[in-house]
């Protein structure tokens, strides 16, 4: 394998001196970083008093800009991915050039490093288990509404992201959706102007009704999974009746997925 490497690096979400040493590190003996923004990875090469080679990677140059850089990499270049903050390929550019670079057996590093997902999830106070990352939501009530229904039955928190223009019209749909769904709305963290809004989704959407200023990380509570139905039990003597009680009481568990044991009902002599 090539002494060449592909350095995924976590970059700050806010506050610059939450950067790692390793980052840092590697970014010192890199042969040029691949940005999303070039202007934001400026920034903090500067805050360190680095100078780099920047390319601009970004959704829509990924594909064109991924075969250069990793013929680099093949050539035993080391480039370091940066985004503009968390890790690269997380709802952010990036992961067509790792997949890519794994595919052609090229040495990839990740440099772990701060999170939006995790910080917030703790300010939510929701944290204490799993959880369920469902990246940006989807433009539109029924959409977000299709996504919760299938995250929602994990019985674990959602974290999401969402844009501040779009949150208060999202806010009403969780409103709609489970006004006391307990949610934390976490804005700008790590930067001086942190802020974490904790309440109900109907007390949150009625605070806040206008785009607020920054980037947005939601935390919805974990919704307890339902319990299973319970046959009425006329209804599975008519089953047992047309089926036999053995095949009456099958069908049932098929349906409820309750055990089928508890659903065995004797034919009534």
């Amino acid at each position: 394998m090539s002494s060449g490497a592909l350095l995924v690096c976590a970059t700050p979400i806010g506050n610059l001196d939450d950067v790692t040493p390793r980052v840092i590190e590697a970014l010192r003996g890199a042969d040029a970083a691949a940005c999303e923004d070039t202007r934001r990875s400026r920034t903090l090469l500067q805050r360190y008093g680095m100078s780099l080679p920047l390319v601009a990677l970004h959704e829509h140059n990924e594909a064109a800009r991924a075969p250069d850089l990793l013929d680099r990499v093949a050539r035993g270049q080391r480039i370091c991915l940066l985004t503009d903050a968390g890790m690269p390929a997380v709802s952010d550019p990036g992961a067509r050039l790792i997949a890519e670079a794994l595919e052609r057996d090229l040495r990839v590093e990740v440099l772990p490093g701060p999170s939006a997902v995790t910080t917030a999830l703790v300010a939510s106070g929701m944290a204490g288990g799993g959880f369920v990352f469902a990246g940006f939501l989807p433009r539109g009530d029924v959409p977000i509404g299709r996504l919760l229904d299938r995250l929602d039955q994990s019985g674990l928190p959602v974290v999401c992201f969402e844009s501040p223009r779009r949150l208060p019209g999202t806010l009403q749909a969780l409103a709609a959706r489970g006004a006391q769904r307990r949610l934390a709305i976490c804005r700008e963290l790590t930067k001086l102007h942190e802020e974490v809004l904790r309440g109900t989704a109907a007390e949150l959407a009625e605070r806040v009704q206008a785009p607020p200023k920054g980037e947005i990380t939601l935390v919805l509570e974990a919704v307890p999974d339902a319990a299973p139905p319970t046959p009425d039990p006329a209804l599975l003597d008519e089953l047992a009746a047309a089926l036999g009680p053995s095949r009456a009481a099958a069908v049932a568990a098929r349906l409820t997925g309750l055990p089928r044991s508890s659903l065995y009902r004797p034919r009534r002599s």
